[in-house]
C-alpha cells in the first residue's frame, strides 16, 4: 500500500469552521468586548481584555486576535464596527458580530447628492 500525499495548504486556505469559528465565538461573548484599533499609520489591531482567573492563574492581560481573520470576517459581513472613538493617534471601534448575513458597508469615494441618498433609502 502506497502512502497518500495530500497537497499542502496555506493558513489562508483553512476552511471557515476551523479558522474563524474561535474568533467569532470570542466576539459573540457579551462578557468579552472586542475592539478594533486603527492607528494613524493605518495598522489595524483587534483584541480584548482577558480578566484574571484565580483558578487557572491566567489572564489579566490584553489578548490580540489575528488581524487577517478579523479583516476577512469584516469583508464577508460577519462582523460590524460600532461608533468610532477618535484619538489623535488612533481610532477605536467596538466590534459586534453581525445578525444574519449582512453585506459589508461600502463607503462611497465621492459624496452622493441628497436626492440620490433619499432614493437609495426609499428603495
Amino acid at each position: 500500500m502506497s502512502p497518500v500525499l495530500y497537497p499542502a495548504r496555506s493558513r489562508s486556505e483553512v476552511p471557515f469552521e476551523a479558522a474563524d469559528a474561535g474568533v467569532l465565538r470570542v466576539m459573540s461573548n457579551s462578557r468579552t468586548p472586542v475592539f478594533c484599533t486603527v492607528h494613524a499609520s493605518g495598522r489595524r489591531r483587534y483584541g480584548y481584555w482577558q480578566p484574571y482567573d484565580s483558578v487557572t492563574n491566567r489572564g489579566g492581560c490584553y489578548v490580540a486576535l489575528p488581524t487577517p481573520v478579523c479583516d476577512r470576517l469584516y469583508s464577508q459581513g460577519r462582523i460590524t464596527l460600532g461608533e468610532p472613538l477618535v484619538d489623535p493617534a488612533k481610532t477605536t471601534y467596538r466590534v459586534w458580530p453581525a445578525h444574519g448575513p449582512v453585506a459589508p458597508v461600502r463607503i462611497p469615494s465621492a459624496p452622493l447628492p441628497a436626492r440620490a441618498v433619499a432614493q437609495a433609502l426609499a428603495a
